[in-house]
C-alpha cells in the first residue's frame, strides 16, 4: 500500500509543480507527441499518477485483493480522471471570443447625453462599448438637454461622434 500512496502524493506534488511553475515544465513533454497535443500535459499526467496511486490504496486496503487488481482499478480511475482533466484543459484553452470591438461599432447605438451638446459644439454623452460604459464627445445639429436619449450617426474620430435624438 506504500507504493499506491507514495504515487498518489507524487501525483499531487507533480501538480503543485505544474502550477507554480506553469509552461516552464511543459517543454519537457513537447518533443515527445505532436498528435497527441495537450493530452501528455503536466496536469493529465499529474491527475492520472494521483488516481492511481490512491485509487490502489483504497482498493488494496479495503478488499482482500491482491496488489495487481489494485493497480488496475488505479489504472482504470487515473485514466478516467486524466482523460476529464484533458477535456477540462481544451475546454478553458478554447479561444471562442468575438474580435475586439473598433469605435465604428458605435454607429447605431443609442446612449444619453451627460453633458448638454450646443449648436456650435461638443457636449458628451455616456455610451456602451462591448457593454463598457464610455463617455465621448458629441456634436449634434440643435442643441441637446442633459438626460436627452440619442442615437449615434456617424464616428467622427475616435473620441468623438455625432448623434441625434431618439425620437419616439
Amino acid at each position: 500500500m506504500g507504493w499506491f500512496l507514495g504515487l498518489g502524493i507524487a501525483g499531487l506534488v507533480l501538480l503543485v509543480l505544474s502550477l507554480v511553475f506553469d509552461g516552464v515544465l511543459e517543454g519537457v513533454l513537447d518533443s515527445i507527441g505532436g498528435a497527441l497535443d495537450g493530452f501528455l500535459s503536466l496536469p493529465v499526467i499529474a491527475g492520472f499518477v494521483s488516481a492511481l496511486g490512491f485509487t490502489g490504496a483504497i482498493v488494496l486496503g479495503t478488499s482482500g485483493a491482491g496488489a495487481g487488481v489494485a493497480a488496475g482499478a488505479g489504472v482504470v480511475a487515473g485514466g478516467a480522471v486524466g482523460w476529464g482533466t484533458w477535456r477540462f484543459s481544451r475546454a478553458l484553452l478554447r479561444d471562442g471570443s468575438a474580435p475586439a470591438p473598433r469605435g465604428d461599432d458605435l454607429t447605431g447605438t443609442s446612449g444619453s447625453v451627460v453633458t448638454a451638446v450646443p449648436v456650435d459644439g461638443y457636449g458628451e454623452v455616456l455610451l456602451y462599448l462591448a457593454g463598457q460604459p464610455v463617455k465621448y464627445a458629441a456634436k449634434a445639429g440643435f442643441a441637446l438637454p442633459r438626460g436627452t436619449e440619442v442615437w449615434v450617426e456617424a464616428v467622427l474620430s475616435p473620441t468623438s461622434v455625432a448623434v441625434r435624438p431618439v425620437e419616439r
